[in-house]
């Protein structure tokens, strides 16, 4: 690996350090939203993509150490200082202190815990799918701090005032990402 891992390369590394296959299709939603969002800012779509499948990568075997841990794993993975950082920003305010400063990291921040949500608001439909969700049903469960309660809305809101969006373009967004990542998750799995 010559620093900057590819999307193929960053799927094994994820694999390496994850079994869940929950903890794997959340990596790939991330990376597809992430590459939606590259896409409508002219920004690189690999690299957003690739950031989107590492972010957790530390998250299964090292709960209690997130966005710490990564940092010696993708070191010794040959991974570049640039990518873990944008990795590790993602956990900015509740397990580390790197302020996402770049467009792709305020994405990340935004887009991690609002894909769980939408992932969560989709399995109760009787299609179990995001192919046919849309932001009315998702505002709607947000609205809920008793659904999918583990989804920090303080963040999710915090990285939309970052970008400088409002939620509902965020959530929008999303789930055409996610729908993206659900036409192909099978390829990646």
């Amino acid at each position: 690996m010559n620093g900057k891992p590819t999307k193929k390369e960053a799927i094994n590394l994820l694999k390496k350090y994850n079994e869940s296959e929950a903890l794997i299709r959340h990596g790939i939603n991330v990376s597809f939203v992430m590459e939606h969002f590259a896409k409508l800012m002219g920004e690189d779509v690999e690299q957003w993509g690739v950031i989107g499948l590492l972010h957790d990568l530390d998250y299964e075997k090292y709960p209690e150490e997130h966005c710490k841990k990564v940092v010696e794993l993708l070191k010794d993975e040959g991974v570049c200082d640039e990518y873990i950082t944008s990795v590790v920003s993602h956990g900015y305010g509740l397990c580390a202190d790197v302020k996402p400063e770049h467009e792709m990291e305020k994405v990340l921040y935004a887009i991690d815990e609002l894909t769980g949500l939408i992932n969560a608001a989709a399995l109760m439909r009787p299609s179990k799918s995001v192919m046919d969700i849309e932001y009315k049903s998702v505002i709607k469960k947000y609205k809920n701090p008793s659904f999918a309660a583990g989804v920090d809305r303080n963040v999710i809101e915090k990285g939309c005032e970052m970008m400088g969006k409002d939620l509902q373009y965020v959530i929008d967004q999303v789930i055409l990402g996610m729908r993206d990542a659900e036409t192909h998750m099978n390829d990646w799995l």
